[in-house]
């Protein structure tokens, strides 16, 4: 049956395609010929016309798009006190290719003040007749891709006190939110994914963590950051094995973290990436209790190629006979811009996508 509370049963991650429109303003603005107010402006127009689009074709989540954002992390991140974005000497590197060269730092004592993606939440709820979902990097991002040197030794010492500290700001976010009326709230996250992948596990072993007490002090963080929301608040996570221009990062099935994840951690659902071989089965899904729900990203955003109904359907099946169907939804695997640049898809192509999961959730759930 449908579901009138998020997450629903045709769902997406958050992040679209730009339009050309907004593309063009915003390297404008980069290159001194438009001022800020300018820019708003055509955000607030090209905003508007995609959350008529998704209304359009079906959908009952509502975002903005990410429009108004570089990177899905680090817009946020450079926003909370404290933290500071720079220019590092190389960006993040994916699967042949490489990011923009930009990072963020902590330089003094975390906290929270107000934050700019309140009010871009305020408007997106002002335009639209279904829920709107904001999306923000889970508080793990701020530490997982630098670790202990992106963090000013002086300022935290003891990295207990860096964490109960980014756990205390989360919370204050959290309540910024709620408190202007966000009753879907995702927090997107690569480090409990990367834990799967043999790779990643080394290489915080090689940097000085321990690869088997980091989930359990992230999800304390997380915890600590959702708790005492309304009760009406969704928090949902997106759990991201690395999406720019279609390539990726880690590989490996969520079995190493299954259990913690979805006993652990105190969100409502899971966005879970299960689009190619490099996710694994289903079988982890036994670990999910009653009262939660996943969301099952079978549709992939990195390439335009659509995927069949059947696929889907048998798929969704295949899915069912690990965790009740009623606890399943449908979604895209991941964003299709996690950073502005976007994958290598169309606009109708991604359009197409987020038909298709519509038109599939309806058949299956009703």
């Amino acid at each position: 049956m449908q579901r009138k509370k998020a997450p629903f049963r045709a769902d997406h991650v958050g992040s679209l395609l730009r339009s050309e429109t907004l593309k063009q303003a915003r390297a404008d603005r980069s290159a001194g010929k438009m001022d800020q107010g300018a820019l708003a402006q055509i955000e607030d127009q090209e905003i508007k016309a995609l959350v008529a689009k998704q209304e359009s074709i079906g959908l009952q989540s509502i975002t903005d798009g990410e429009f108004r954002r570089a990177f899905w992390h680090f817009d946020f991140l450079g926003g909370l006190g404290g933290v500071e974005l720079f220019e590092s000497d190389s960006g993040i590197q994916f699967k042949g290719v490489q990011t923009k060269a930009t990072g963020v730092r902590v330089i003094d004592k975390l906290h929270y003040k107000p934050h700019v993606m309140v009010d871009h939440f305020r408007y997106l709820k002002s335009i639209t007749h279904q829920t709107p979902k904001m999306t923000i990097p889970s508080p793990s991002m701020l530490h997982y891709r630098g670790g202990r040197k992106m963090i000013n030794m002086g300022v935290y010492p003891a990295m207990e006190d860096f964490y109960q500290d980014l756990g205390e700001t989360y919370h204050g976010a959290v309540q910024d939110f709620a408190n202007a009326g966000c009753r879907y709230l995702q927090l997107d996250d690569v480090s409990f994914a990367y834990l799967c992948d043999p790779e990643q596990r080394k290489m915080l072993s090689e940097r000085g963590d321990d690869p088997e007490k980091q989930p359990h002090i992230y999800a304390g963080m997380i915890n600590h950051a959702i708790k005492n929301r309304p009760d009406d608040m969704v928090i949902s996570m997106h759990l991201c094995r690395g999406n720019f221009r279609s390539t990726f990062i880690a590989s490996g099935g969520y079995e190493p973290i299954a259990d913690l994840l979805f006993n652990e951690v105190n969100v409502d659902a899971y966005f879970m990436e299960w689009d190619s071989d490099r996710a694994g089965g289903f079988e982890p899904l036994r670990f999910l209790p009653k009262g939660k729900s996943v969301v099952l990203g079978l549709v992939t955003s990195k390439t335009g190629v659509l995927e069949t109904r059947d696929d889907l359907l048998r798929r969704i099946e295949e899915a069912a006979k690990h965790a009740p169907l009623d606890q399943l939804c449908l979604s895209p695997q991941c964003g299709f811009a996690s950073t502005e640049e976007g994958n290598v898809l169309a606009l109708d192509e991604q359009w197409a996508k987020l038909e298709m999961i519509v038109s599939v959730a309806k058949e299956v759930w009703g």
